[in-house]
């Protein structure tokens, strides 16, 4: 038996220094912190230059901007999970009289709901949110540029909205609200509305002089649940624990799945960079390699916080600078110094302790038409439909409990697994949303739909 090493090697630590010191100083960040994540804890954190005289650590403060949407987008989820909205009902249902209650929230939560951008002048990130006291100060007098749904558009005044719903459904402000149901379960205890000593000051660095201005940090006020939140390296590599493998205290492992699918309408150039929007987090391939998260910034400082799902790495790197190291490219270099010098072992296979006789009867080769499809029972208990070569429709299913399986993702996500058997109790076929599955290509006898040709298969001549 082996056991993976829990610490990084000499040379990953080296070499993830290297990458967030080239980052500071080809960026000119004041200060630049980072950490990494494998395994659901905190394996390497770096820092350059000083903060107050000393070079800080995973408990001091930055201000993080929009990695704030990926919270609020949490606490939605939630309610979604306790049945109290549906992702398609139109925000109208639950919050009357916004002059933007056509949108679903699924729309808003996905950057597709034709909002605008940003709130009406003045610019809300440096001005205090007691300027906008009303949810009609944020929207202003024509709060959509797009038709629902069409498109992506990114939109901070989308996730006040949602801010308030939040509010008008649990009734207490978003802030109680966030630290109730997520910080504190979480133990994110450094994650805040307003800063809390040690924290980092926001500077402007001159793009054309070795010089810094301070950036004001203003209070959000109603534009709070789409950029408001102060964090550290340490809270951020826990709550990207929590989005890679969930917390049925807070959300599950299914509903964070949901949560990184994509689900706004695509930009050609967006497609081109494979970028995506899901609900709440942004979705991007780089390499080969499938990474979701968010970015943030606000007047002073950048944020990044990225999640290698599939190679159990995440990178958190914080910057107080308003403009300057591409935070984005570091998050995801960081990720692959980790993931490709220290590939992640995998779990030790091991047999279901046990299975359905009627499920195993389903295992094995099937056939849609003439494409051959392989149906494999998996040991965390679900069942796997998957193409016997090339790049076709796969998905995988969670049981019923009545015989039927439902899609998770994929094309078949939602969609319904039947075994249809015979009077005998045998299987006949496969039925998936009425595309007929069978054991042989068009096979004899089975109920293909128009039927198989009596003279079955033949050569020419």
């Amino acid at each position: 038996m082996t056991t993976p090493q829990e610490d990084l090697l000499p040379a990953t630590r080296r070499a993830l220094l290297h990458r967030i010191a080239v980052a500071q100083a080809e960026g000119r960040a004041p200060s630049l912190v980072a950490a990494v994540v494998r395994g659901g804890r905190t394996v390497w954190h770096g820092s350059r230059t000083s903060l107050d005289g000393h070079a800080p650590d995973e408990n001091v403060q930055y201000r993080i901007g929009s990695i704030t949407k990926t919270f609020t987008a949490v606490l939605v989820m939630r309610l979604r999970d306790e049945g109290l909205l549906d992702l398609g009902d139109p925000l109208e249902k639950h919050l009357p009289g916004t002059g933007a209650g056509e949108a679903t929230i699924a729309e808003l939560l996905a950057h597709a709901s034709g909002l605008a951008a940003e709130s009406p002048a003045p610019w809300w990130e440096r001005t205090p949110g007691s300027l906008r006291p009303e949810l009609a100060d944020v929207l202003g007098e024509q709060p959509f540029l797009h038709a629902a749904g069409r498109r992506f558009h990114y939109s901070n005044p989308g996730y006040t909205l949602l801010g308030a719903l939040i509010e008008k459904l649990r009734g207490a402000s978003w802030e109680e609200v966030l630290r109730r149901e997520v910080l504190e379960p979480l133990g994110l205890l450094r994650t805040s509305g307003r800063p809390q000593a040690p924290h980092a000051g926001g500077w402007a660095v001159h793009p054309w002089a070795d010089v810094m201005l301070p950036e004001p940090a203003e209070d959000l006020g109603r534009m709070a649940p789409a950029g408001q939140l102060w964090s550290t390296t340490g809270d951020l590599g826990r709550f990207a624990a929590f989005l890679a493998n969930g917390d049925d205290r807070v959300l599950s492992a299914e509903s964070l799945l949901e949560m990184r699918t994509p689900a706004a309408p695509p930009e050609d150039a967006d497609v081109m960079a494979g970028y995506a929007y899901c609900l709440g987090m942004e979705i991007r391939r780089s390499g080969g390699r499938l990474l979701v998260g968010h970015t943030g910034s606000l007047p002073g400082f950048l944020a990044c916080l990225t999640i290698g799902v599939e190679d159990d790495v995440a990178a958190v790197v914080l910057a107080n600078c308003t403009s300057g190291p591409q935070l984005s490219a570091v998050g995801t270099d960081l990720v692959g110094i980790v993931a490709e010098a220290e590939p992640r072992i995998p779990e030790p296979w091991r047999p279901l302790r046990d299975i359905d006789p009627s499920t195993l009867e389903c295992a094995g080769q099937w056939y849609w038409g003439t494409y051959g499809f392989a149906l494999r029972v998996t040991g965390d208990g679900l069942v796997a439909l998957e193409p016997l070569s090339g790049s076709g429709r796969r998905s995988r299913f969670r049981a019923n409990g009545d015989g039927t399986w439902t899609g998770l993702e994929g094309y078949y996500a939602g969609e319904l697994l039947r075994a249809v058997r015979r009077p005998d109790g045998t299987v006949s076929h496969l039925d998936i949303g009425s595309f007929v599955f069978t054991r042989q290509p068009y096979e004899e006898g089975a109920p293909v739909p128009g039927g198989v040709d009596p003279e079955g298969w033949r050569g020419i001549g």
